[in-house]
């Protein structure tokens, strides 16, 4: 006898729900009504059985001890998904089914400026979409009117006839040609929305982008997508962030990286550097001796952060500028300073392209 896991096609440690899953799936395809082959008939009474046996607890843990389990194939317990599968549970009709449906989610993609995502920012934005039609109000029907019950189906949605089958005449429901399964028919459809309950149309919805959002980060906004069929309930809207690069700005999660270029002499003897940041002005402190490829962190002066509070901050590098072009004069002072001042000689260190490359470890550690 096969075993009834691989006739199922499940693994030995199958849950109930997997295994009614899969004979449903191998009674659609196997039972008479569908198949009237010879070896499907037979191949449907090993499915019915294996189900029969794996359905029941107690037969399925005296099959898993080596039993046969069941009563050779004779018990048609298992008869009774098959009835719920092909003829709506024993003959009987689940009701019509309703026009109203969840309308569809929409993706609307949403640049943004680097300074925009410090605090956050308000957009009004224009979508093409479905609304519920306003001359119906979602009904479908013309004003004054409403749906009609079908006279075919009586309101059920579904029609029944008896067929023959391995246990005799049986009822098998099917959907109603007449009204589609809905029970009811619109005899008087809306004109404005032709019977659909909702028409396209250009909306404006407005939009509170938080601060500290990034590039590729989707918003969810419940019920604010399409309006469903006959007046179901909207679908969600997503937004997906994109951040527009900046000229001097750029980010490391929360914080702010830039270039301050300083001249020489500022460098040597410091100074207070005001910079514009992007939410105002910010006094830099430069110390005597300043280096180049130091990083300065200003506090508090990054991206507010998306989830929590408080914000990132502002890591300023520094490149300290060598002038070109000397009068002569200018010439001998930095000769004089030279022989003045002891200084090592010149020693060699690890390549690295450019000033970023030099900031790259201190801007990011």
């Amino acid at each position: 006898m096969a075993d009834h896991y691989e006739v199922l096609g499940v693994a030995r440690d199958a849950s109930t729900e997997e295994i009614k899953k899969a004979y449903r799936r191998l009674a659609r395809q196997l039972h008479p009504d569908v198949n009237p082959g010879a070896e499907a008939s037979e191949r449907f009474k090993e499915v019915t059985h294996a189900y029969d046996v794996l359905s029941d607890p107690r037969q399925r843990e005296q099959y898993d001890r080596g039993g046969q389990g069941g009563m050779g194939g004779q018990n048609f317990g298992g008869f009774g998904d098959i009835f719920e599968t092909f003829f709506g549970g024993g003959g009987q009709s689940r009701g019509p089914r309703s026009r109203s449906e969840r309308g569809q989610d929409a993706l609307i993609r949403v640049e943004v400026d680097l300074q925009e995502v410090v605090f956050g920012t308000h957009r009004d934005l224009e979508v093409d979409t479905a609304i519920r039609c306003e001359t119906c109000n979602g009904s479908c029907c013309q004003p004054g009117t409403s749906p009609v019950t079908c006279d075919i189906c009586h309101g059920s949605g579904s029609i029944q006839r008896a067929v023959r089958s391995l246990l005799g005449n049986v009822m098998t429901s099917s959907p109603c040609g007449t009204c589609r399964g809905y029970g009811t028919i619109i005899a008087t459809p809306c004109v404005t929305c032709q019977g659909q309950g909702r028409v396209r149309a250009r909306r404006t919805v407005p939009v509170d982008i938080p601060s500290g959002v990034d590039t590729g980060l989707r918003l969810q906004m419940p019920g604010s997508g399409e309006a469903g069929p006959a007046g179901g309930a909207n679908g969600d809207l997503y937004l997906e962030i994109k951040v527009r690069n900046h000229d001097v700005f750029s980010r490391n999660g929360d914080d702010l990286l830039c270039t301050l270029e300083v001249s020489m002499t500022d460098a040597i003897l410091g100074t207070t550097a005001h910079v514009k940041a992007l939410d105002g002005d910010v006094e830099v402190e430069l110390k005597p001796g300043l280096q180049a490829g130091e990083v300065i962190t200003v506090k508090d002066r990054g991206i507010t952060k998306l989830r929590g509070s408080g914000r990132g901050d502002l890591r300023v590098g520094v490149q300290v500028l060598t002038p070109t072009k000397l009068s002569g004069r200018e010439r001998d002072l930095i000769e004089q300073f030279a022989k003045s001042h002891k200084h090592a000689d010149p020693q060699l260190s690890h390549f690295q392209q450019g000033l970023f490359a030099r900031l790259r470890d201190r801007f990011l550690g």
